[in-house]
Formats: structure tokens, C-alpha cells, sequence
């Protein structure tokens, strides 16, 4: 069977990291030990497996070049900083393949990673090995506080969600009228365990959230959630709507309650193409989407099928146009590559050196680890805690879509939107 030319660039890459390994193993200076947690007299090596070819790629992309642009020139005890990414293409398979590849290698963090699916098979191979998981671009409760050493930067799913719903109930949407569309795997559902708790605290919404806890229960890959209430899926790496689609309005028809706002969990092609789809159908519903949608290749997806209204979006990061220093930073280092995903990845990329900076005579993972946890960080005036849990920030900015691209929303313009 011929293989296609990603997967023959994927083995390459794999090649060459195993390739890497082997030459470490044989020529690298220091103790064994030392070396096989990525630090030599000379250099510290950290990795990162994100979606850098496929139909996510924007993600990855921006992750890298922010977490790059954070450590490029910089030295941790005198010691160059390497980073070493490989693609996985928002893959599972493809996750653990990589992740065994830069473990082999050896990798003093693993840093940046992108998605769900991908963490939660990434996590295991990491925990067995003991290699921290630092500032990995997903939500979602699996790593809150998950198994293994995992530093998240961001805030969850559930606060995401939250924020969106309770703005939406506040400007005078009725529970009932918020649905769903998500993608049929554990980021998906990730996000609508985010929306049955933010619904659960309501009152009359007690339907509602047995039918969510029908659609969680559903097991396999790809499982059948259509038609079991106000949620709406599609399968992880398709653009395909129109089943999710229906599934809102065979919803919409048993309750006899129109959906007002439909909260999304997917990636930004997905969701443009819902958003395009829902709207050629004729609905005005409001669609919301969290941050690991990617705000910027949402814009320009959006700006493709001529959307520029009546989309709202949740961010982990200051806006664009915040004073703070580290923004000002992360917006001259990255130039043109400037924007919401890359920003996390600087945010992340400058907590690593931060921690690092606290770490005295032999560099360990132990070390690493008890630099962060339990402690704060300013961070050019965005303040990370560490003091209670594995997250550092509880940051949710509410955006709405105009031509210019997402920009802070203020409650007029929530009341406007669902007049």
C-alpha cells in the first residue's frame, strides 16, 4: 500500500529523532542519567509533538513560533536551550509514535503540546517516564491534575464554557436555548461536561443534563451522540456539519425550545464550516467557540465564508492590545506570527525559563518541578498561582468576532446580540 507523504514525513522525522537518540546516547558529555533527562554541560533539550502539517496546523504553528520566540537567545545555568518538535498531525496514532520518539531522545520537558485526543494518549508515555508536561494548549480536566508531573498554564474548559453561559443567561437567554456542537472525542466532550456544570447550578435545567449525561456515557471511538439532546457532533479531522447540524434541530423540535446560543468545541475549520452551514440554513443562532478553536485562523475562516457577526469566542490571554509587558514583548519578538495562540505559546515558553531561573546547581526534573508548584509568578504583569493546584492561570477574556478579528466584548454588546 503507498503511503501517503505525510506519513512518509512523519517516519523521516521519527528516523531522525531515533537517530538523535542513539548519537546522545554514545557522545554526549556528563552522567548517563543526566543526559537521558535532556541536559548535557552544554545544553538543555525540550520537546514538543503538535499538529504542524495537518488540518490544524494553525495551532501548532502558533504554538511553536510563541514558544520559540520565548527562548531563542536565552540560556538556563549557562546552557544553550534546544527545542525539538515533531508533527503529529492532531493524530493520536501519530502522538505516540512522536512522544516515544522524543522520550527515546531525551527531553527534559515535554512543552507546548496541542490538543485533547493527543494529551490523553501522550500523558502515559510521559508519566512512565517521568518527563514533565509543561503548558500544553488544551482545557481540558484530564490534566487537571491528571496523572504524571503536568504544569498548565491556562484556564480549563469548564471555565470557558462557564463564562460563556453565564454572560448568555445574564443578557436573558433562557437555559433552555443553549445547545451544543462539538467534536466526538474527549476535547468535545471535555467541553460538555463544562456546559452540564454550568447548566446543573441552574434551576429547571434538570432535563437537560440527563441528556448530557446520556451523550457523556457513550463510549468507543466516534460513538453515536446525535439525536440524544441539545448537542450536535462531528468526527475529529472532518468539516462534514450537516449530521450535527440536524441533531440541534431534531432537538429544537422535541423540546419545543429554539437554540439561542450553540457553544462550540472544535477547531477552526470545523467550526467555520458549521457556522457557514447553520447560516446558509437560515438560523441566527449566536456561536460561541473556547480558545483552542485558534482565534485567528477562525477570523480568516470565517472571513472566507463572509461571517463577521454573531460569533463570540473565549481567550486565555490578555488581549492583543494589552499594555502589559509581556504582551508589548511577545508582540515585537513574534512580529507578523503575533496572535492569540502564538501569545500562549510565549506565555508558556517565558514560565519555563522563569522556573528555571529558580533552579540551583544540578539541573533535575524534581528541581524543575518544585520551582513551579506552589509557588507565583509575575510574568511581566500577568500573575500566575501555583500555590493550590497544577493550573497557573484562571484567566477568560469574553471576544466577539468583528472585521478586524476578535476583539473584548462589553455586556451592551451581549444585550445587542440577543435582542
Amino acid at each position: 500500500m503507498t503511503r501517503s507523504r505525510s506519513d512518509r514525513c512523519f517516519q523521516c522525522q521519527l528516523r531522525c529523532a531515533v537517530a538523535c537518540a542513539l548519537f546522545a546516547a554514545v557522545f554526549v558529555s556528563g552522567g548517563a542519567a543526566w543526559a537521558q533527562q535532556g541536559v548535557t554541560d552544554r545544553l538543555v533539550r525540550i520537546g514538543g509533538v503538535m499538529d504542524l502539517e495537518g488540518r490544524s496546523r494553525g495551532l501548532g504553528l502558533g504554538m511553536k513560533a510563541g514558544i520559540e520566540a520565548a527562548i531563542r537567545n536565552q540560556r538556563v545555568a549557562g546552557r544553550r536551550v534546544e527545542f525539538v518538535t515533531l508533527n503529529d498531525s492532531y493524530t493520536p496514532s501519530k502522538t505516540i509514535e512522536a512522544t516515544k520518539a522524543l522520550v527515546t531522545q531525551g527531553v527534559f520537558v515535554m512543552i507546548g503540546n496541542v490538543g485533547t485526543p493527543t494529551a490523553k494518549v501522550s500523558l502515559p508515555v510521559l508519566a512512565q517516564s517521568k518527563v514533565p508536561a509543561v503548558g500544553f494548549f488544551t482545557g481540558a480536566g484530564l490534566l487537571r491534575p491528571g496523572a504524571g508531573d503536568i504544569v498548565n498554564y491556562r484556564a480549563s474548559y469548564v471555565q470557558e464554557t462557564a463564562a460563556v453561559i453565564r454572560a448568555a443567561i445574564d443578557a436573558g437567554v433562557n437555559p433552555a436555548q443553549i445547545c451544543a456542537y462539538v467534536q466526538n472525542d474527549a476535547y468535545g466532550m471535555a467541553g460538555v461536561i463544562g456546559i452540564k456544570r454550568a447548566l446543573g447550578a441552574l434551576p429547571g435545567t434538570e432535563i437537560m443534563t440527563k441528556t448530557l449525561d446520556v451523550i457523556l456515557q457513550q463510549q468507543g471511538e466516534n460513538p453515536p451522540r446525535n439525536d440524544l439532546g441539545p448537542v450536535g457532533v462531528y468526527q475529529r479531522n472532518t468539516f462534514t456539519s450537516r449530521s450535527g447540524y440536524q441533531s440541534l434541530k431534531n432537538w429544537e423540535e422535541v423540546s419545543n425550545a429554539p437554540c439561542k446560543v450553540v457553544v462550540t468545541v472544535g477547531t477552526y475549520n470545523a467550526i467555520s464550516k458549521f457556522a457557514a452551514y447553520s447560516r446558509y440554513k437560515g438560523q441566527d443562532w449566536i456561536i460561541s467557540a473556547v480558545s483552542f478553536t485558534g482565534a485567528d485562523n477562525f477570523h480568516n475562516a470565517l472571513a472566507d465564508a463572509g461571517i463577521n457577526d454573531r460569533v463570540i469566542m473565549t481567550q486565555v490571554v490578555p488581549p492583543l492590545d494589552s499594555k502589559l509587558a509581556i504582551v508589548t514583548e511577545a508582540r515585537q519578538r513574534l512580529g507578523e506570527e503575533f496572535g492569540w495562540v502564538s501569545l500562549e505559546g510565549y506565555i508558556v515558553g517565558k514560565l519555563w525559563l522563569s522556573a528555571m531561573q529558580n533552579v540551583k546547581g544540578r539541573i533535575t526534573r524534581a528541581k524543575f518541578l518544585d520551582a513551579v508548584l506552589g509557588r507565583r509568578f509575575d510574568l511581566g504583569g500577568l500573575n500566575l498561582d501555583y500555590s493550590n493546584d497544577n493550573q497557573g492561570s484562571d484567566l477568560v477574556v469574553l471576544t466577539s468576532l468583528t472585521p478586524a478579528g476578535f476583539k473584548p466584548m462589553s455586556l451592551s454588546a451581549w444585550d445587542a446580540l440577543v435582542r
